[in-house]
């Protein structure tokens, strides 16, 4: 049975940081890329990044570029979300997948957590 499970939201204040985990098992998990995204409230689920299955493609949304940082722990079948510099809406349910590849499109990936809420007050 494959289980994403992520961690570390919370609610901050606009200018800090938070760092969520994804922990994977039931999978090879170096074999997949894996990705964030994230949904607010009325709103659909987006992109936010992706890593490929070796770390050597990462892309970005442009709305968090320069402030947010993934990265992935193999032996820990881990995937990581580094969010610095939180704006107000970056508030959203924060999910991690796993993928064949690193997709941007959500409807391409095969296995979802459940998410985490991360809340950004003004």
């Amino acid at each position: 049975q494959v289980q994403l499970l992520e961690s570390g939201g919370g609610l901050v204040q606009a200018g800090g940081s938070l760092r969520l985990s994804c922990v994977v098992s039931g999978l090879t998990f170096r074999s997949y890329a894996m990705g964030w995204f994230r949904q607010a409230p009325g709103k659909e689920r987006e992109f936010v990044a992706v890593i490929s299955w070796n770390s050597a493609n990462i892309e970005y949304a442009d709305s968090v570029k320069g402030r947010f940082a993934i990265s992935r722990d193999d032996a820990r079948n881990t995937v990581y979300l580094e969010m610095n510099s939180l704006k107000v809406n970056d508030t959203a349910r924060y999910y991690c997948a796993a993928a064949q590849s690193h997709w941007v499109h959500s409807n391409l990936y095969d296995y979802w957590g459940q998410g985490t809420q991360v809340t950004v007050s003004s």
